[in-house]
């Protein structure tokens, strides 16, 4: 163990080697957070003899947790017995044990946002379908709130009187006995505050708890690290549990998915006795590229506070260009990433271009596709997303769950079968209405409604419950799950249906995919509620890619957390569009965390890009360089035509500007370089009888300085500035 501690720098040792109270572990980017909360897993088993059987890690997504686990167990093999999960992956964990303390079937499915709206839809058939898609937003923020549908709800923010919808939902899912995304958190919370005997096991049960990524945790999850814990009892005492939480205040930038930052700001005086490590060593950047990010960063109020200092040196300077239009800023772009790659210097794999909305991809697709530079844009369908994969997770969902009214109501008919949106509501209200002695199920229903069903409808029921009742069998059959999936999409009708069309080969390509990862899985119910899990709980793996490994990266700048690439692009540097419109207080705190995390991506080399003129909401507007930009201005290289706000005139010469005053300058523009300097193309004008304009053209005109403005009418008017600068007011953006 000691050759992996001496690997370690001494704040990272800190971190690994604490014992007593709880620790707060405040890792800034491209700190190596990731080896320490590894090493700590590895040093708590192999030298202080905790048993791993009694060690949570809980993180957010399921490659963390994958590449926790894996780098704990090269330390220390017994790691492997410890619980390392995602935080909804736990939340299952637990449900499946507790189900009935928790009102869910044994053989419950985790529905995903599209179920959960399928499901408000039925619940609700008032609401239009644009306002069903709010409101089902509006109650899964709710559940990350740790709100339920009697609480007060104003903290949402809802354009609806939120309570009936939530009400009417959350008894439909109820009695389907299914759980959602929220309830995989707020469930397991619930069960311990009612239950005495569960909550005393899991606090014997888990003794050390630790959570990666603490900065993106919301109020549901504070509160079941609260009862994991036991820091809610005994005056906040604690149960002897020994909690540490690793993050970064300055890379929280998930509060619209109910992301609360105060969580990791109000740790140390949430869970007692905390002590706070920092990681300040940042291996990943240049000291110029982290200066940049601490200009912007440190202005904000609500952040612990530490700087960052670059083990790799100074490298080198990041560039900020200022651009005409979004369309000259695409081919400066495309200009950079061409000849870096011509000359050997990067490979296309190297160069991210990051922007703040997915539509800004639009441009660098047309430009990179005309000048052949190779691209993927993040973010694309998953695979868990496509039409073929969820039809065939429906099926096994409803063989796992014959109570599933969501996926009943997608397979049911499908291949057609004849059994109508009419029949199925009458076949779910007659499931749901039923008082007898057991709880109907679907497929019950099925069999129990035959008579009162038209010919056709019946007919098509008795296959489908004979088809459910077919696949049941299957899985008591074969050497793991595959064999069953084969037979689901067999058996289904689903590969026929898919033949027939005009995407078929990809569609089946897929769904034998599905079937090749069902092989992980063991041929019964316990693996088929795994396999579902797994499905349901990790909708990440992205679709495969045909081409070669070496394209550039188009992506949003919310993606590239945890991300790194040798050279960046921040595009769209504007007020309006990076931070957006209206930001205000903790909303501008947060764009700028969002500044501080793209900026801190880059390992070699940072270009920034902010346009005089966009196109927006159908016209073209002039845009303000973003406030971030000033912030950071004194770390940056600047280029092309700045505002006249960045330009610091002192003693007839330009400072902050360095292209000003240069021997072209002069050779062009003569004795007229030092009005050349001040009105460049560019810079945005208003006149008194032509409203705002920008200047679109500058030349010389026998021995006269001469520049062109386009007006935002569409007029263009020639002035000489030595002489007319009275009727021209320059914008100080």
């Amino acid at each position: 163990m000691e050759e992996f501690l001496n690997m370690l720098n001494p704040e990272q040792r800190q971190a690994v080697v604490h014992e007593g109270g709880n620790l707060l572990i405040l890792a800034g980017a491209g700190s190596g957070k990731t080896r320490v909360i590894t090493t700590k897993i590895a040093w708590l088993i192999s030298q202080r003899n905790i048993d791993p059987y009694h060690i949570l890690a809980v993180t957010f997504t399921k490659k963390a947790a994958n590449e926790m686990r894996e780098r704990a167990v090269l330390m220390e093999p017994l790691a492997a017995k410890a619980q390392i999960k995602t935080f909804h992956s736990f939340g299952a964990w637990f449900l499946r044990r507790y189900y009935d303390a928790a009102g869910l079937e044994q053989n419950f499915t985790v529905y995903d946002d599209d179920d959960s709206l399928a499901l408000l839809k039925k619940a609700c058939p008032e609401l239009s379908a644009k306002d069903a898609k709010k409101v089902a937003h509006d109650i899964a923020l709710a559940k990350d709130y740790f709100l339920g549908p009697d609480d007060d709800l104003s903290s949402v923010n809802s354009d609806f009187d939120l309570q009936p919808y939530y009400k009417a939902y959350e008894n439909r899912l109820h009695s389907t006995g299914n759980a959602d995304f929220g309830d995989l958190i707020m469930l397991p919370v619930r069960v311990m505050m009612a239950n005495e005997e569960i909550k005393n096991y899991i606090h014997r049960r888990f003794q050390v708890i630790m959570v990666d990524e603490y900065q993106d945790s919301n109020i549901a999850q504070f509160k079941l690290l609260q009862y994991l814990s036991g820091v809610n009892e005994n005056d906040g005492e604690g149960v002897g549990t020994y909690t540490c939480v690793v993050g970064d205040d300055d890379q929280s930038i998930y509060a619209f998915r109910g992301a609360e930052v105060q969580n990791i700001l109000n740790f140390p005086n949430q869970f007692p006795n905390t002590e706070i490590v920092r990681l300040e060593t940042n291996y990943r950047s240049t000291s110029n590229i982290l200066n940049a990010a601490s200009l912007v960063v440190e202005n904000n109020s609500s952040r612990l506070g530490k700087t960052l200092v670059a083990d790799r040196g100074d490298g080198k300077e990041p560039v900020l260009a200022f651009l005409p239009t979004q369309d000259t800023e695409s081919e400066f772009v495309a200009d950079l990433i061409t000849k870096s790659v011509g000359l050997n210097k990067s490979k296309y794999s190297d160069w991210a271009v990051t922007y703040r909305m997915n539509a800004q991809s639009n441009g660098f697709e047309s430009v990179f596709l005309k000048r052949k530079i190779p691209y993927k844009v993040v973010g694309s369908l998953k695979f868990y997303e496509r039409q073929e994969i969820k039809d065939a997770v429906a099926y096994i969902s409803v063989v796992a769950n014959p109570k599933d009214e969501i996926s009943f109501r997608r397979i049911v008919n499908f291949p057609v079968r004849g059994i109508g949106e009419k029949t199925q509501d009458k076949l779910v209200d007659f499931a749901r209405d039923y008082e007898g002695e057991y709880r109907m199920t679907l497929l019950m229903a099925c069999e129990h409604m035959g008579p009162e069903l038209s010919k056709k409808a019946r007919e098509g029921c008795e296959k489908f419950v004979q088809l459910i009742h077919s696949l049941e069998q299957c899985l008591t059959a074969g050497e793991n799950l595959s064999e069953f999936m084969k037979r689901v999409v067999e058996y289904s009708g689903l590969d026929e249906q898919y033949k027939s069309e005009e995407d078929g080969t990809q569609r089946l390509a897929n769904l034998q995919e599905l079937v090749n990862t069902a092989s992980l899985y063991e041929n019964s119910f316990e693996g088929l509620n795994a396999f579902l899990d797994a499905i349901n709980l990790d909708r990440s793996l992205e679709e495969q890619e045909d081409g070669g490994t070496d394209f550039v990266t188009l992506i949003t700048l919310h993606n590239t957390k945890g991300l790194e690439f040798p050279c960046v692009v921040m595009s769209g540097l504007e007020e309006g569009v990076f931070p957006r419109q209206d930001k205000l207080g903790a909303d501008l705190e947060e764009e700028r965390r969002l500044c501080y995390v793209g900026i801190t991506r880059a390992m070699n080399e940072l270009y920034i890009t902010s346009c005089s003129q966009r196109r927006m909401y159908g016209h073209t507007e002039f845009m303000k360089p973003s406030p971030f930009l000033y912030e950071c201005r004194p770390a940056l290289k600047v280029i092309g035509n700045a505002p006249y706000a960045f330009r610091e005139i002192e003693g007839g010469g330009i400072k902050g500007l360095h292209t000003a005053h240069t021997s072209s300058d002069a050779s062009r523009w003569g004795d007229k370089a030092e009005i050349a300097a001040v009105w460049k193309k560019g810079v945005k004008l208003y006149n008194d009888d032509f409203g705002y304009g920008v200047i679109s053209e500058c030349r010389m005109n026998e021995g006269e300085y001469v520049i062109k403005v386009q007006y935002e009418t569409g007029a263009f008017k020639t002035y000489l500035p030595e002489y007319q600068a009275k009727a021209l007011q320059i914008i100080k953006d």
